[in-house]
């Protein structure tokens, strides 16, 4: 199994802090983003493509830049509303760890969590 680089005791610290700086339900369904980098836009074209058929909703890919210039460094950012215990994102984080070094992506890089924010039906 591939250890991912975000220890488990990071997680925790996360869902304490979450839960001691937010009013977020962490038992109830949330929307967690997850990203991963590679030096090719097309690479992560073909990932995201994979993890939409897994269910992932694409967000964006784009090119990290400074001073308005590409820097030949490109993110992929998909998410999904799931509920995470911290065991329960620790294996994902596992999972997606594989998922990227089978695809040869230079990383997984973590992700971020924020509420589901439905749009409320205009009557």
């Amino acid at each position: 199994m591939t250890e991912p680089d975000i220890p488990r005791e990071e997680l925790e610290a996360m869902f304490e802090a979450i839960r001691e700086n937010t009013e977020w339900d962490l038992d109830g369904d949330l929307l967690w983003g997850y990203f991963f980098t590679h030096s090719d836009r097309e690479t992560l074209e073909k990932a995201a493509e994979a993890l939409e058929a897994d269910g992932y909703e694409l967000v964006q890919i784009f090119e990290a830049e400074e001073d308005g210039k590409g820097l030949g460094e490109f993110f992929l950012h998909v998410e999904r509303v799931e509920t995470h215990s911290v065991d329960s994102l620790h294996k994902r984080n596992v999972a997606l760890t594989e998922f990227a070094d089978q695809l040869g992506l230079e990383s997984y890089d973590g992700m971020d969590v924020g509420p589901v924010e439905y749009e409320e039906d205009e009557d």
